[in-house]
C-alpha cells in the first residue's frame, strides 16, 4: 500500500518489526500503524466491552483504537499506540484484548450478548444475589478488566526526572508554535517548544500546503533547523507536555528509548518538571468523526489520518477510498488521495449547498453514511440519498465532523472551555490557565495563515508580559481558506452507532442515560463510561454531549463539558516516580552530607521524610550504643559536627512580619533586637502545641524561622493560611528555604575553636553570645552563624548555600577529628537532648499544652496568639493533668521504655490505674544509666517519687523515679560559656 514519491519516511532504511508473531517491513521513520496499513493490515485490536474488531481510527495520540504491547517478558509494555510508537529493527508488538487470537477472539460472544450488556447493566445486575458478588461477580470481573496487561515481574528499565526553566514555554511545534517560538527566540527569550511527535511541524508535515513559496514540510524543517542553532532555545522532540500546574509548573513526558533497538544506555522515559515564566499552547486540534451504524469496522478512519498516512507516511490506507464529511476537509482528503494515483470510490458531502465546483470524483451531496459492511474490515458503505439507499464497495472510509481545539491544557486549573457557534466546538477560555496564551486551531483558528498569525501576536504578547524588545519577524504567506461546516453528529438509524470506540459506548447509550434521568454530563460519563477510556473522549466527548444535549432538549452550551484532568497522555508511574523504584511510595530527602554519610557507614534512618545518619560505626564497635556512647562523648567533652539542614526554614519578609510572628508565636517576637535568636512555642488553634523552635531576625523587617523538621510543611501551610484567611491585609512575604541551606551543629567545649578556624573573622564570647546570629564569611563563602545549642553544650550553627553544603560537612568532620572529636547522628542527638529535656515530637504529639511541658509562662499575656484563649479552658489548665517529667531507674531492671505506661507502686497495671506514659528514652553515658522523658499526672508535684514502668507489648516491668526532666548541667552555665 505504499505510494510513490509520497512521505517523509527514509526508503533507504529499510526496518523489520514484529506483530502478533509474523514479520513485517517497513522503514525509518514509521510507526506501528503506518507500517501495518502499508502491509495492509488493518486489523489492530479489540474494544474492551464486546471486543468489536478495531482498526486504526487516527495518526497520533488521540488514537483510541489501536493499542499494543511491546517488547516482551519483564520489559513488556502495554497499552502504547500503535500511532505513536516508532518502528525499529527487533521490535516486537502484539495485539491486546483477545484470546486466543486477535482474528478469532472468544470473548466476542459478548457482542451477541450487547441487548444485556447496555449502559448501566453492572449497576442493576450485580446486585443480587449478595453473596455472589465476591464468589462470582468480582472474580469474573476482574479476570475480563482491562486491555494489556503487565509482566508482574521486576521492571528492569530506569527512568529519570529532570527539571527545566524558560522564559517562554511552546506547547506544540505545528505553524502557531513554530512562528511563535521564532518570533520569541529572535528576541533573545529563552524558548522551550516541546512536540510529542517525534518530527516537529504538525499539519504541515502531513498535508500538501505551502508556506513562503515552498512545502509546508520543508519551512517547517528551515525553521526547527535554524531554532536548534540558538543557544537560547531548547527543542524538545517525543515531548509531551501533560499538565499545567500553579505557579507556571508544567508537567511533560519525553520518550527517551522507545525509538531505539537498545535499551539501557539511556533513560526508557525522562518526566520533566518545566517552570515557565509565560507558556503558549500550541496544541493543534483532533477531528472528529461522525456516528452511523456500524461506524468502528477497521478501514474507517477519520479523513485527516488518511491524509496523514498518505502526505507523512506514503501510505494510502485503502485501495478503493471513500469520504465522509461535513466540511471542506472532505474533498482537501479526496484531491490528495487523486493527486497521488489513489481511487477515489465517492465523496459523500452532507451539505446540500456543497461546493463541488472543479472536482474530478463521484460527489454525493446532501447524502449520509448509514451503514457500512465487512466483517474483520470494511468492505462497503451504505448512502441515504434523496433518491435511497446506494451501496459503494470501499476498503477505506475517511470520515470527517469537524474540529476540535485541544483545549484540554488549559482546563487543567479548573477553567472550562467556551462554546464557539461559528466552529461548532469548545475553544479555550481567556485567563484558565495564569500566564497562558492560546494560539492558533487549539484556539479556534484553522487556516495555516491564521495560525502563524495567531503564533506571531501570542509570541508579541508573551514577550511584552517579559518585558522584551521584540525582533521583527516576517510572517510567510501561507493559505487562508476559510472553514466551512454544517454540523452533523450523528446519523439517524436503528442500528448502534459508536461514540467511544474503546469503550463502546454507542449513540444509544447515552439517550438512554437521559431517559433514566443521569442528564447530568458527568452523571452520563459515569453512567456509560463515555470518555473513561485511555484517550480520555478526544474524538469522541463532544459528539456525545452534542447527542445528549439533543437527548435533553438543551443547547450544547448548556450541557457542559466533563472535566479534563491531567495528564493529557498516559504516563507511566515508573517515570513520574523516577528513582524510586524499588522504594515503595514514600518521599525520599537527602541531605547534602548523605553520600558522605554514607561512605562513613551509617546506617541511615527516615526523619520527616528526609534520610539521616543513626550513627556512625568505627571498626572495633560492635553494637551501635558503642557508636552512639563515643558520639555523645564528642559533643560533652571535645565537639561533635551534625547535619540539622532538615529543620524547616521560613524566611519572613515585610513590614508586618514581626506582627505575624506574635500571632503565630505565644512569646514576643515584635521585641527581639537584630542580630538575635529566641525559641518560640506555636499553638493550634485548639490550643495544643503545634510546633516549637528557633526565630533568627537578620533585619528590621526580616526574620528566619525555623520549626521541627517532622512539622515544616504542616507549619508553612499554617502560615499560609493566617497571610492568606486571617490577615490578608498585612504586608508580608513567607518562603520556604529549606532546601536553599546546608546548616551544621557544631557542639561541645572545642566548638568555637573548630568554628573559628572557618571564619573569616574569628568570634569570642562577647562578640558572640549565646542566642546570637548575623552573616558570616566561612572559608570564603558568604553564609550564617548562629549561636543556638540542642544539646546543652556551647554549640554554633553554620549555614551556607545548600550547594557548598556536601564540602563543608567533609571540612568540619575532618577539623572536628583533628580535635579528638568527630560527626555524631540521630542517636546520639537524641542522648544529648533527653540530658538537657529538649521535647521533640514525641512530647508535642498532638494532644499536650504549654502547660503539660512546663512552658505555661511563655504564653505572653501582653498580646494575643492563635491558640491562646482556647489553651486557658480550665480542662487544659487542670494541675492533674500528665506533665513533663524526667524518669530514671531505681530497681534491679535498668532498662527503659517508650511508649509504656506508668503505675503507682503496688498497683495493678491497667487502664484505670494508668498515671502516664513514657516518650523518650536512652543511654546516658555521662548519668551512666537509661534516662527518659514522659508524663505523668501531677508531675511536677512527685519528683523523688517511685512508680512502676510497664510496657505490655514487650514484656517490661522497671521501677522509676521521677525526677527533673534535665539531666545534665541544670544550671546551663555550658551552654552560655
Amino acid at each position: 500500500m505504499r505510494v510513490a514519491n509520497k512521505g517523509l519516511v527514509d526508503r533507504s532504511k529499510p526496518v523489520s518489526f514484529r506483530f502478533d508473531g509474523t514479520s513485517y517491513a517497513g522503514f525509518a521513520g514509521d510507526t506501528v500503524a503506518s507500517a501495518l496499513l502499508a502491509n495492509e493490515v488493518r486489523l489492530m485490536g479489540r474494544s474492551f466491552k464486546y471486543h468489536r474488531p478495531r482498526g486504526v481510527i487516527t495518526a497520533g495520540s488521540e488514537e483510541p483504537n489501536a493499542l499494543i504491547t511491546t517488547g516482551s517478558g519483564a520489559q513488556a509494555e502495554p497499552n502504547v499506540r500503535a500511532t505513536v510508537q516508532e518502528i525499529y529493527d527487533g521490535l516486537v508488538t502484539r495485539s491486546q484484548n483477545a484470546w486466543p487470537s486477535l482474528g478469532f477472539d472468544v470473548m466476542a460472544v459478548n457482542d451477541l450478548a450487547s441487548g444485556f450488556l447496555g449502559a448501566g447493566f453492572y449497576y442493576k445486575t450485580f446486585m443480587w444475589p449478595k453473596k455472589f458478588w465476591e464468589a462470582v461477580y468480582e472474580p469474573i470481573i476482574r479476570k475480563a478488566a482491562g486491555l494489556g496487561a503487565l509482566s508482574g515481574a521486576h521492571n528492569p528499565d530506569t527512568y529519570e526526572r529532570a527539571y527545566a526553566f524558560c522564559d517562554l514555554l511552546v506547547i506544540g511545534a505545528g505553524p502557531a508554535g513554530l512562528m511563535a517560538a521564532l518570533t520569541a527566540a529572535r528576541s533573545g527569550a529563552d524558548v522551550i517548544l516541546a512536540d510529542e511527535d517525534a518530527l516537529m511541524g504538525g499539519r504541515l508535515n502531513a498535508e500538501t500546503l505551502e508556506v513562503a513559496g515552498k512545502p509546508g514540510h520543508i519551512w517547517a524543517a528551515e525553521t526547527v533547523a535554524e531554532l536548534a542553532a540558538m543557544e537560547n532555545v531548547r527543542l524538545m522532540t517525543r515531548t509531551t507536555v501533560t499538565g499545567a500546574y500553579d505557579g507556571g509548573m508544567y508537567g511533560a513526558v519525553e520518550r527517551v528509548s522507545q525509538h531505539r533497538p537498545l535499551r539501557g544506555a539511556a533513560p526508557l522515559e525522562t518526566f520533566w518538571r518545566i517552570a515557565a515564566r509565560q507558556s503558549i499552547l500550541a496544541a493543534g486540534a483532533l477531528e472528529r468523526p461522525v456516528a452511523f451504524q456500524n461506524n468502528d469496522r477497521p478501514g474507517i478512519m477519520t479523513a485527516s489520518a488518511v491524509r496523514s498516512y498518505l502526505n507523512r507516511w506514503g501510505v494510502s490506507p485503502g485501495k478503493q477510498v471513500a469520504i465522509f464529511g461535513n466540511n471542506d476537509d472532505a474533498h482537501r482528503t479526496a484531491r490528495d488521495l487523486r493527486a497521488a494515483g489513489v481511487h477515489v470510490a465517492a465523496v459523500i458531502d452532507s451539505r446540500h449547498d456543497a461546493d463541488i465546483e472543479g472536482t474530478d470524483y463521484p460527489v454525493y451531496r446532501g447524502a449520509q453514511v448509514c451503514n457500512s459492511g465487512g466483517r474483520m474490515e470494511l468492505e462497503s458503505i451504505s448512502l441515504r440519498t434523496t433518491s435511497g439507499i446506494v451501496n459503494i464497495q470501499a476498503d477505506c472510509l475517511a470520515v470527517s465532523g469537524g474540529w476540535n481545539p485541544t483545549v484540554h491544557m488549559t482546563c487543567h486549573m479548573n477553567g472550562r472551555p467556551t462554546w464557539s457557534p461559528a466552529i461548532q466546538a469548545f475553544v479555550p477560555t481567556v485567563g484558565s490557565v495564569p500566564d497562558m496564551t492560546a494560539a492558533g486551531a487549539c484556539n479556534g483558528v484553522f487556516s495555516t495563515h491564521g495560525c502563524l498569525e495567531a503564533g506571531q501576536q501570542a509570541a508579541v504578547a508573551a514577550l511584552g508580559a517579559l518585558g522584551r524588545k521584540i525582533a521583527a519577524v516576517d510572517l510567510p504567506q501561507a493559505e487562508d481558506s476559510p472553514y466551512n461546516l454544517s454540523p452533523l453528529w450523528a446519523v439517524a438509524g436503528k442500528g448502534r452507532a459508536w461514540l467511544d470506540f474503546q469503550n463502546d459506548v454507542s449513540v444509544k447509550d447515552v439517550k438512554q442515560a437521559a431517559v433514566e434521568n443521569f442528564r447530568s454530563v458527568e452523571h452520563m460519563k459515569r453512567y456509560t463510561t463515555q470518555g473513561m477510556a485511555t484517550d480520555q473522549g478526544k474524538s469522541s466527548n463532544v459528539m456525545a454531549l452534542a447527542v445528549l444535549a439533543d437527548a435533553t432538549g438543551r443547547g450544547i452550551p448548556e450541557t457542559g463539558t466533563t472535566t479534563f484532568r491531567p495528564p493529557y497522555v498516559p504516563v507511566a508511574i515508573a517515570a513520574m516516580g523516577a528513582g524510586a523504584q524499588g522504594k515503595g511510595f514514600a518521599p525520599e530527602r537527602l541531605t547534602t552530607s548523605h553520600a558522605q554519610s554514607v561512605r562513613m557507614g551509617a546506617p541511615m534512618i527516615e526523619a520527616g521524610l528526609w534520610y539521616r545518619p543513626s550513627y556512625f560505626p568505627r571498626g572495633d564497635e560492635r553494637t551501635w550504643r558503642q557508636s552512639c556512647d563515643r558520639e555523645v562523648g564528642f559533643v560533652r567533652n571535645t565537639v561533635g559536627v551534625c547535619d540539622v539542614s532538615t529543620l524547616g526554614k521560613i524566611d519572613i519578609q515585610g513590614p508586618d512580619a514581626a506582627a505575624l510572628l506574635d500571632f503565630v508565636y505565644t512569646n514576643m517576637f515584635s521585641t527581639l533586637k537584630v542580630g538575635r535568636v529566641r525559641y518560640g512555642l506555636m499553638l493550634r488553634e485548639d490550643g495544643h502545641v503545634m510546633d516549637d523552635g528557633t526565630c533568627a531576625r537578620l533585619g528590621e523587617t526580616r526574620y528566619l524561622m525555623t520549626t521541627t523538621t517532622a512539622a515544616a510543611g504542616a507549619v508553612m501551610r499554617h502560615l499560609e493560611f493566617v497571610t492568606q484567611c486571617l490577615h490578608p491585609e498585612w504586608q508580608v512575604k513567607i518562603t520556604s528555604v529549606t532546601e536553599h541551606w546546608a546548616q551544621f551543629a557544631v557542639a561541645g567545649p572545642q566548638a568555637r575553636t573548630l568554628v573559628n578556624g572557618l571564619l573569616d573573622q574569628p568570634i569570642d564570647n562577647e562578640s558572640w553570645p549565646f542566642m546570637a546570629c548575623g552573616p558570616a564569611t566561612v572559608l570564603g563563602v558568604a553564609g550564617r552563624l548562629f549561636r543556638i545549642s540542642f544539646s546543652g553544650e556551647h554549640a554554633y550553627e553554620v549555614a551556607v548555600p545548600a550547594r557548598y553544603g556536601a564540602s563543608l560537612f567533609g571540612e568540619l568532620v575532618r577539623r572536628a577529628e583533628g580535635l579528638g572529636g568527630g560527626a555524631y547522628g540521630m542517636e546520639a542527638l537524641n542522648v544529648l537532648r533527653i540530658e538537657k529535656g529538649h521535647i521533640t515530637h514525641a512530647e508535642i504529639h498532638g494532644r499536650t499544652t504549654a502547660f503539660d511541658i512546663g512552658m505555661g509562662r511563655m504564653v505572653s499575656d501582653k498580646k494575643d496568639c492563635i491558640g491562646k484563649t482556647m489553651s486557658e479552658r480550665p480542662g487544659l489548665m487542670d494541675p492533674e493533668r500528665e506533665q513533663l517529667v524526667g524518669l530514671r531507674p531505681i530497681g534491679a531492671v535498668k532498662q527503659l521504655s517508650a511508649g509504656a505506661h506508668l503505675f503507682d507502686s503496688g498497683a495493678e497495671a491497667v487502664a484505670e490505674n494508668d498515671q502516664g506514659y513514657v516518650t523518650s528514652v536512652g543511654f546516658s553515658p555521662d548519668v551512666g544509666t537509661f534516662i527518659g522523658l514522659g508524663f505523668v499526672q501531677r508531675g511536677p508535684e512527685r519528683y523523688g517519687e517511685a512508680m512502676r514502668m510497664v510496657d505490655h507489648l514487650r514484656g517490661l516491668e522497671a521501677e522509676v523515679e521521677i525526677c527533673a526532666p534535665v539531666f545534665v548541667d541544670p544550671e546551663g552555665g555550658r551552654t552560655r560559656g
